[in-house]
């Protein structure tokens, strides 16, 4: 099909020629809207998509369990306190016995808990599940620090194996305590155990020290508070008071995998007077930073880089920036604290930026980083599809010129004829009324012309003169 040549005579003359103005707009926004509109819905979905699987904005308050009060548990958790006040986090401090109590309201479903330090090697009492979600809701995010295990006991001559204290009075630390629990444990390996022939006692701190010194027990078993460096040199001048020296760490080490050998050279703990006076072996499990499964990623970087802060300078038991460390004993280390651990740095905004900015900035994210995946490449392609629906709409005008241009091969009744030069007329009103951009005129105009072919090659068909005046 193709338009008549300019040689070709006019067509009779019409009366009721469309005078129906051409709509030509320079953008057709029926169809730029509905373009658009899939994009925009994908980026609405990628961003919901992104929005459920990313954690909300982290919360500026956190609950610690930390330990009685005036504890070294208390003051390591006020010195936290401090240092995530400086990014506007609150963190509210809850007194407790210690590492068993930790623990247990740690694993207490809606305790409001968030963190706490635990003993490495105190275990939930029980099955773990008796207590909501048990370990598998708890996370380690490393160990932070040492707590020797001091052991002192009364004796004219030097022991070097726990289980040479069979049937002595031994006080192992109070009840419900990280002392007593590795007590017990070192014991037990050496086949003593309570209500046996060795008498244990509860005694700890202050009161396991006079016990000794008054004879009332004859070992006495003391960690953490209770083994403060002016207790062990105060016991180290005692006279017939002796401090024992683990000649089987290394043994004890690999049985309870909790455990660390530090060895300490003589004079330690008083160089002028070289106590101890030769080198000694000394165990120690580490204390751990326990939170929740679901703690927020930023916060977590919050509390390792105070972590650092507080536990990473050198002292007498450990070398400078040995702690925080992601051995753990019990509990996985977080993913995200082992990602620090591995990197040695916060997330890039929360490195650079004050903590509410970064957070403000990385919600931010979550919307436009999807947005643009998908907008870029859909608005690329905008311009194509744009041009496709007006063309599309173009081309289904020809395939309906088309079918009736077929329909009118062969002879034509006059009725016949006269439906399809309505039908004629009826595709002209169509593209005469639709709006179209001017980008898209000139093939209007050419779809109008092969109208006006069509219609002249119908009206010149015999019989057609009478129809000239209906339809002309």
């Amino acid at each position: 099909m193709k338009p008549p040549s300019v040689t070709e005579p006019a067509d009779p003359p019409r009366r009721n020629r469309l005078r129906l103005p051409l709509k030509i707009v320079s953008v057709s926004w029926t169809d730029l809207a509905e373009t658009l509109a899939p994009i925009l819905l994908l980026c609405l979905a990628a961003v919901a998509l992104t929005a459920f699987l990313v954690r909300p904005a982290p919360p500026h308050t956190l609950t610690m369990i930390t330990g009685p009060k005036g504890s070294n548990f208390e003051r390591i958790a006020t010195q936290y306190q401090k240092i995530l006040a400086r990014s506007g986090v609150k963190l509210k401090l809850v007194q407790s016995e210690g590492s068993y109590e930790n623990l247990g309201m740690l694993l207490k479903p809606k305790s409001g808990i968030d963190i706490g330090l635990v003993q490495s090697g105190i275990e939930p009492a029980g099955d773990a599940s008796d207590v909501g979600n048990g370990g598998d809701n708890l996370v380690s995010l490393g160990s932070v620090f040492y707590v020797p295990l001091t052991i002192f006991y009364r004796s004219p001559q030097p022991v070097s194996r726990l289980s040479q204290f069979a049937g002595r009075r031994i006080s192992i630390g109070p009840e419900g305590s990280g002392t007593q629990a590795l007590a017990l444990a070192l014991l037990k390996g050496n086949e003593i155990e309570p209500h046996g022939a060795t008498e244990l006692v509860s005694l700890g701190g202050d009161e396991a020290k006079a016990a000794l010194l008054s004879r009332k027990v004859d070992v006495i078993f003391l960690s953490g508070d209770s083994a403060s460096p002016t207790t062990i040199r105060d016991m180290l001048h005692a006279d017939g008071i002796r401090l024992f020296d683990f000649d089987q760490a290394d043994a004890y080490v690999r049985r309870f995998h909790y455990l660390n050998r530090l060895p300490l050279p003589a004079g330690s703990f008083d160089l002028g007077e070289n106590l101890p006076s030769t080198p000694i072996n000394m165990l120690a499990p580490t204390v751990e930073l326990l939170g929740h499964a679901d703690l927020h990623p930023a916060l977590c970087d919050l509390l390792l880089e105070a972590a650092f802060q507080v536990h990473g300078h050198a002292s007498l038991l450990q070398t400078a920036a040995q702690f925080p460390n992601g051995t753990t004993s019990f509990y996985p280390v977080s993913d995200e604290a082992a990602r620090y651990y591995k990197t040695g740095n916060k997330s890039f905004a929360y490195r650079y930026l004050p903590f509410w900015l970064a957070s403000l900035l990385n919600r931010a994210l979550v919307v436009i980083v999807p947005m643009l995946v998908v907008a870029i490449p859909g608005l690329r392609v905008l311009p194509q599809l744009y041009n496709w629906r007006v063309n599309s709409r173009i081309h289904r005008r020809y395939g309906e010129l088309m079918a009736l241009e077929r329909e009118s091969l062969g002879h034509l009744t006059e009725e016949r004829r006269a439906a399809l030069l309505d039908r004629l007329e009826g595709i002209e009103r169509l593209v005469i009324r639709t709006r179209m951009p001017g980008s898209h005129a000139e093939q209007i105009y050419i779809l109008r012309q092969h109208i006006g072919f069509v219609r002249a090659n119908l009206l010149r068909q015999p019989g057609a003169v009478d129809l000239v005046h209906a339809h002309g």
